[in-house]
């Protein structure tokens, strides 16, 4: 056996260990001694049976009288975990001595550590998929004396020690609880992930207060993509001061770990860009990664993808099949309990004129200079087998060939899950590039404006964008290329997860300890750059509901795109085109449809808002389809209560709606969209479907969908979402969610068909309190809707000057 390289962060040079620890300082928010943000003084509450001085005392009178072995005796009779450091040792039997033995964590059973003084966290799992989330200022303590072995009764502090022993006197300890933006004033600006009020509401929470203006600020939050826009006055007073500029993720980290977090790490103004390169994703605000991640290339394609790193490809490598085994497996663990994301790939590759390779990388997601990655050469083809097999079993728990051959796995605590690769080629990396599109679009035979439309479906750029924007876009592993087999179970997890939802009476920790262990164990299944805890039902749709329907959208293009790289197709667009199985034509922009469609947007069109900024759509150019996995025109006008309705569709799923038609929601949640189950949504105002359509600042274009839906006899109509969706899908009866805003009725009107087109300026309606802001309407079988255009749009920022504005 041959090793032909390694890389770990042990192997680095010296200069290269500096910098990269002056990364790592940097990432996770700390520096040299010397330069750390000044420390707050660590507070602790006593009572006043022990005051912090008479703690020290006793804890040195500990630390110098008792042994090792004594205190880890001491911790084992009272029923304490012995695993940890030494040093944590002391400090827990410290503690247990003084105040009492700690009692078993509430959530899970599991034992109870302090953790560097700020809180109490536990040790045990709340399951398979997820570390115990449990913590606390105040821990539960065993209202019973403490044990002590014969060792310590006979020591020379064995009196001090049984002064402490009746729970009724001893002190009771709680930790500082401080929140992490007490007496902080902070300032937010621009275009941020979430709603300024979102923020607004979560700092006042967290003890600290924001402010509209810069004067007297701890600091300015702000989105990195402010400062290459040239940003507003605001963020120029704030340079001008000196104040410190900071990214989102300050607040986001300084919530999750209950303290705020050095500034200087989160610093946006400063240009760090050929440091931060060795920053960790994960470490990296949304928008910085996100520009890192999009320029980076798909590193595995599929099964038989060899992975890029390894170079073998370029010498004709393949990956190793026998006896119907492929030998590529991948694996992703997310444990949000204990912060860790991470990933695994196994490969045997076969190389012409060579041996077996194997290749084997293990690394945190984001951090690719400290994987652990090796290439080793096997003379032995069985040995090569034996050691895959026993790689899979040490990184999963199971064996690889039930796995490979009946998808049979059972998830171990701390062990990594199979991401269950398709044989196929992801559109990010089947899919034409840039350069490549413009040669085929030249070559193309159809209509130049079809032509386009097809370059764009056809391109990867709108599928990384929109795995990227879901946080679902790690260059290690293809989540554009899984099988039927992988979404089915992520589905199941959803679904099992709502249910789980709609009948819990977990409140607080408990709650929390839920959500946690949901969301370990989908970021695990949809292996993601930046998992986070899901906490409510927005949340939800939009990082697991949402983010799923997508991803199997794409997983639909990837197979009907395939692999366009070496495409020896003189006209590959018209090749896809004639897969598609559709028609797709330009209407005339004279034509009394074309005249209909841009009175409709016009009317019932909203600007687009984020955050401060408001954002006009204008048509470019209509399409009509005639798809034959759609009902036809003439299918649809035979049954009742038809109406053009708007629906809103990232341009990555366009393909799968147009080749395989509307599919209903993934599941029931009480947000817009969802709310009335499994059902195929849509709007009367092209405010609500330009939402969905909206794409970014940098790229204008997008696509809204018209289709024709026939709502039946009857309709019911809500105005809050309703309890249950499943009688509703069983019956198929026709669901109009009253908005806080509708069109107005005297201007709607008929199309051909008998079609309604409810076209009418927005008012408020009589709705107020409706969690709806637009008319949604829903309808559950497939066969009662149908896509007649796609309209093209393009987004323009309305008037080119930044205001400030208050939070809303």
């Amino acid at each position: 056996m041959k090793v032909h390289e390694t890389r770990s962060h042990a192997h680095m040079s010296s200069d290269e260990q500096k910098k990269g620890n002056m990364r790592k300082h940097k990432a996770e928010g700390k520096l040299p001694e010397a330069e750390q943000s000044p420390k707050k003084a660590k507070s602790e509450k006593d009572s006043v049976n022990g005051t912090g001085d008479e703690y020290k005392e006793f804890c040195k009178a500990v630390e110098e009288n008792l042994s090792v072995d004594q205190i880890k005796e001491v911790l084992e009779t009272n029923g304490q975990d012995c695993s940890a450091p030494e040093e944590t040792l002391l400090a827990q039997c410290q503690d247990l001595l003084f105040y009492g033995a700690l009692d078993k964590c509430p959530l899970c059973g599991g034992n109870l550590i302090c953790d560097n003084e700020k809180r109490f966290v536990c040790g045990g799992e709340i399951s398979e998929w997820c570390s115990c989330v449990f913590s606390t200022k105040s821990p539960p303590r065993k209202e019973e004396p403490i044990k002590l072995p014969d060792s310590v009764l006979n020591s020379a502090i064995s009196d001090l020690i049984k002064k402490h022993q009746d729970p009724k006197t001893r002190p009771k300890r709680e930790l500082s609880s401080d929140k992490p933006f007490a007496g902080m004033m902070i300032s937010l600006m621009g275009r941020l992930t979430r709603t300024h009020q979102y923020w607004k509401n979560k700092i006042e929470k967290h003890g600290g207060k924001v402010s509209n203006s810069v004067k007297g600020v701890t600091c300015l939050v702000v989105s990195p993509a402010e400062r290459e826009r040239g940003g507003s006055s605001k963020l120029v007073e704030a340079m001008e001061q000196g104040l410190p500029v900071v990214s989102e993720a300050w607040l986001i980290d300084s919530i999750e770990k209950q303290e705020a977090q050095p500034l200087e790490a989160y610093d946006v103004v400063s240009d760090l860009s050929v440091e931060g390169k060795g920053i960790p994703w994960d470490k990296q605000d949304p928008s910085e990664e996100a520009v890192e991640s999009l320029s980076a290339e798909l590193k595995m394609f599929g099964k038989r993808g060899v992975y890029r790193d390894t170079k073998l490809e370029e010498s004709g490598g393949k990956i190793f099949e026998k006896d119907g085994l492929l030998y590529n497996c991948a694996f992703s663990l997310c444990d949000l309990g204990k912060g860790r994301n991470e990933y695994c790939i196994m490969q045997l590759v076969t190389v012409p004129e060579s041996n077996l390779n194997m290749y084997f990388k293990r690394g945190k997601v984001g951090d690719d200079p400290n994987a652990e990655e090796r290439l080793e050469e096997w003379e032995d083809e069985e040995e090569a087998i034996k050691e895959f097999a026993r790689l899979f079993e040490e990184i999963t728990g199971n064996e690889f060939e039930p796995w490979e051959r009946e998808k049979k796995i059972q998830k171990k605590p701390h062990k990594f899950f199979p991401i269950d690769m398709d044989d196929g080629i992801d559109v990010r990396s089947g899919a034409l590039g840039l350069r490549q599109l413009g040669v085929a679009s030249a070559h193309c035979k159809l209509d130049s404006f079809v032509a386009n439309f097809l370059k764009v479906v056809c391109g990867q750029e709108i599928y990384k964008y929109a795995l990227m924007e879901l946080g679902l876009d790690p260059p290690d592993l293809p989540m554009g290329m899984l099988t039927d087999i992988h979404l089915k179970r992520c589905e199941e997890v959803l679904l099992e997860f709502v249910e789980k939802l709609k009948t819990t009476k977990e409140t607080g920790q408990k709650a929390e300890a839920m959500w946690a262990d949901f969301s370990s164990r989908w970021f695990s299944l949809m292996h993601s750059t930046r998992p986070m805890r899901l906490h409510d039902f927005n949340e939800l749709a939009d990082h697991a509901a949402s983010a799923f329907e997508t991803v199997r959208d794409i997983n639909t293009a990837s197979r009907l795109v395939g692999d366009m790289r070496g495409d020896t197709l003189d006209d590959p667009l018209s090749d896809r085109y004639n897969k598609l199985g559709c028609k797709i034509s330009v209407v005339d922009k004279e034509s009394e449809d074309y005249k209909m469609i841009v009175k409709y947007l016009e009317t019932t069109y909203e600007p687009v808002k984020v955050s401060d900024v408001a954002y006009s759509a204008t048509v470019v150019n209509v399409f009509a389809v005639e798809s034959k996995a759609i009902p036809s025109l003439d299918d649809i006008k035979k049954l009742p209560n038809k109406v053009l309705l708007w629906c809103g569709s990232r341009s990555s799923n366009l393909l799968r709606h147009i080749y395989k038609g509307f599919l209903p929601a993934v599941c029931s949640l009480p947000v817009p969209g969802y709310m009335f189950g499994r059902a195929i949504v849509c709007s009367d105002a092209a405010a609500e479907a330009a939402r969905y359509g909206f794409t970014a600042v940098d790229r204008p274009e997008g696509f809204l969908v018209l289709a024709v839906a026939s709502l039946g006899e009857e309709v019911k109509e809500f105005t809050s979402p309703p309890e249950d969706t499943k009688t509703l899908e069983e019956k198929k009866v026709g669901v109009k969610g009253l908005g806080r805003k509708k069109t107005e009725e005297s201007e709607h009107f008929m199309w051909r068909d008998d079609i309604k087109v409810p076209c009418g300026k927005l008012v408020p309606s009589e709705h107020k309190d409706s969690p709806l802001e637009y008319n949604e309407y829903a309808v559950y079988d497939p066969k009662q809707t149908s896509i007649r255009f796609l309209v093209e749009v393009k987004y323009e920022e309305k008037g080119t000057e930044i205001v400030d504005v208050e939070p809303e």
